[in-house]
């Protein structure tokens, strides 16, 4: 017999974009189905280890912040970023980042200045899943179907079919749904199904990574702990991250330019090397993979009511999270367009935005990703012959090689800009004014109400974000209360669009919010500003909801 399950929304793959799409859907009042080919609790391999802050601002609106920051390091573990010649050698510099049991009240260091409720969280995948699958399973109206394997897809004007099998049982399973968001990662069947192309440059690097266990290391160090150690050496590179603050540990090897197989290098051996211990330290490990670091990104994001999501439309060599980071915000991106549509008042072409949207976004910050990487490359490789030495010149090359690490990688660990300086400039969904958005950098960013960036954050005056009083669709934030803004409410009643106003005094909107209204969008997203209502309301609203773009 075949089972039949029906959704609004299915999504293939329950790794942190699918969830954290499903999840966004359901509190939207979509009913969704994940499809995930693992077992309920099985845990992913050793992956990301960084969650942005704009990120975390999403999973506050989703109410799973708190949870997380409570997963992960030791409340009192350094989340800093350490460079020495060996995991136990002479330390070269250090960023500093707060533990997480500082992490919202700490002042003075380059990764404590965010704009934003959530500041970044430093957690890796294996503690980060767990915590969000909890979560969205106890959403109403999501339903994950582990163990189950989706073979094909197929699709027409009334909905989407995928046909797979429950891999326990060997029962056939047929999914039936309004659209399909293939989350499934690299190797994604759904992106080769709608025919989408990976193009860019295929390797950027190439990495021995090794997760291990290792109890006595952390007493073997000469500095205190850090989230991130690199070791920099003559012999060896590599990046050591601390995985539960006591004995595991991922390694990270990076290959030089002429180890062209990953063979070539002696594992064992590098691992020591990059540790600085001899022969007679154990360690355990537990599971090892080799992987090419490359810059690919899909040449679409969508084929009529099919969608991609994260890795399944864009891989990059992992630099700091960005990868999951931005599949996270594709997710959310596209959740609240489709549930617009889905809820009867965004029109079917609005959901063109998405890719229009998020593409330029994937390229640039894949971008920013190599750029670095390539980078990062170059120092290893220029690590200078003394840099161990004992006396004066040796102390000078730690110097010197410190102070150029710190200020190449501090964009990297403490990268505002890539957290909030993104911006749409191309949108159907955003009425623009002629004005261009600032640029932005890594680590550096203006705000801006310029329609199209990320909606300026200020605390209110009661001491609330202004992220948790703004409605979860269109919120009309207004400087001036003496400014009428009926006409728009009015619009946007006549279209059915959910839109909240929200008063900002004063002292709230301070210098930034200079227009005296603005509609921010769902994805905090500034969709239009002006002094007063437009002579056409209606028109306005038709815009944001997709009305006026071109079929």
């Amino acid at each position: 017999m075949t089972q039949t399950l029906r959704a609004q929304v299915l999504i293939v793959g329950a790794g942190p974009v699918g969830l954290t799409l499903a999840m966004d859907l359901a509190q939207r009042g979509i009913a969704v189905l994940v499809a995930e080919t693992r077992h309920r609790g099985e845990p992913p391999n050793v992956k990301c280890n960084h969650v942005s802050a704009r990120s975390m601002e999403i999973f506050r609106r989703l109410g799973v912040a708190g949870a997380l920051r409570e997963a992960g390091l030791p409340g009192d573990y350094p989340n800093d970023v350490a460079y020495r010649t060996s995991f136990t050698g002479e330390e070269l510099s250090r960023i500093p980042i707060p533990a997480r049991q500082s992490r919202y009240t700490a002042t003075g260091g380059p990764d404590t200045w965010w704009p934003t409720p959530e500041p970044p969280h430093r957690i890796n995948q294996i503690y980060l899943e767990p915590v969000l699958f909890a979560h969205a399973e106890r959403q109403p109206g999501l339903r994950i179907l582990n163990r189950t394997r989706i073979d094909e897809v197929a699709q027409d004007d009334a909905g989407v079919r995928a046909s797979g099998v429950n891999l326990d049982s060997d029962e056939a399973i047929e999914l039936q749904a309004d659209y399909l968001i293939g989350c499934d990662g690299g190797r994604s069947m759904v992106r080769k199904h709608i025919g989408a192309k990976l193009s860019g440059t295929d390797e950027v690097g190439r990495v021995q990574s090794t997760y291990f266990r290792a109890p006595s290391l952390l007493g073997l160090a000469k500095h205190g702990p850090a989230w991130a150690t690199f070791s920099l050496n003559p012999r060896r590179c590599g990046n050591v991250y601390a995985i539960d603050g006591r004995e595991t540990w991922l390694l990270h090897n990076y290959l030089k330019a002429d180890e062209a197989d990953f063979e070539s290098v002696d594992r064992d051996w590098a691992i020591r090397e990059i540790l600085g211990v001899g022969a007679d330290f154990q360690y355990e490990i537990i599971s090892k993979e080799d992987w090419i670091g490359r810059r690919l990104v899909a040449d679409r994001f969508r084929d009529r009511r099919i969608f991609i999501c994260g890795d399944a439309s864009h891989l990059w060599i992992p630099m700091a999270g960005y990868g999951m980071n931005a599949g996270i915000a594709d997710a959310m991106n596209l959740s609240w367009v489709l549930a617009a549509h889905l809820n009867g008042w965004a029109t079917e072409a609005a959901l063109t935005a998405y890719e229009r949207e998020r593409q330029p976004i994937t390229e640039q910050v894949s971008r920013f990703a190599m750029n670095h990487a390539l980078a990062l490359q170059a120092q290893r490789e220029g690590v200078p012959a003394g840099i161990e030495d004992a006396g004066e010149a040796g102390a000078a090359a730690r110097a010197k090689a410190g102070a150029a690490l710190y200020e190449l990688n501090v964009r990297q660990y403490c990268c505002g800009g890539l957290n909030f300086g993104y911006f749409y400039d191309d949108s159907p969904l955003i009425a623009y004014d002629g004005e261009a958005a600032p640029g932005y950098t890594m680590d550096g960013f203006t705000p801006s109400t310029v329609p199209g960036c990320r909606t300026p954050h200020v605390w209110l005056d009661d001491g609330r974000s202004l992220y948790d009083a703004l409605g979860p669709d269109y919120t009309l934030l207004r400087r001036d209360p003496t400014v009428d803004v009926r006409p728009i409410e009015d619009a946007a009643r006549t279209r059915g669009v959910p839109l909240r106003v929200l008063d900002l005094s004063p002292s709230e909107a301070g210098d930034l919010y200079t227009p005296a209204l603005l509609l921010s969008r769902p994805d905090q997203h500034v969709a239009w500003r002006g002094d007063a209502p437009p002579a056409d309301p209606l028109a306005l609203i038709d815009r944001l909801r997709g009305a006026a773009v071109a079929a």
